[in-house]
């Protein structure tokens, strides 16, 4: 299979802070369970910047990096999905804080829901491998 361009995800989350991260990571992991990276993207969640639901949820956006690879035959597509990564990323403090002068660092959990009413997905553009392929991008 061949990934080729923008990839994006739709991730549903709800959180117990209105301050945090949505980290998206596609891996390309190798017939001995070894896992490479191939491309991430991080969003960052303020209270008013995505609508949120009646239960708390937050369909949030995220661009990850494009990419141009070939996952080979017998590997497997996983996707990670975090609060953050630092230090790749700056940590959110998850209090609004300015990240740069942020003194006070609050822990909170999230729950990534994955539901016919919320479904959470990553995209991938797929290259067109002919009539043969019956690949879906979702």
């Amino acid at each position: 299979m061949e990934v080729v361009g923008p990839v994006h995800a739709e991730i549903h989350v709800r959180s117990e802070l209105s301050y945090l991260d949505v980290f998206v990571r596609l891996c390309d992991v190798d017939r001995r369970g070894r896992s490479w990276n191939v491309c991430d993207g991080l969003v960052r969640v303020a209270p008013g910047r995505f609508p949120t639901g009646p239960s708390g949820v937050v369909r949030v956006p995220v661009t990850l990096w494009p990419t141009a690879h070939r996952f080979a035959p017998g590997h497997r597509l996983r996707v990670q999905v975090s609060g953050g990564a630092h230090p790749r990323y700056a940590r959110n403090p998850g209090t609004g804080e300015p990240l740069g002068t942020a003194v006070t660092l609050h822990a909170g959990g999230r729950e990534i829901l994955h539901d016919p009413e919320h479904p959470s997905a990553i995209v991938l553009p797929l290259l067109d491998l002919g009539p043969q392929s019956s690949l879906s991008s979702r």
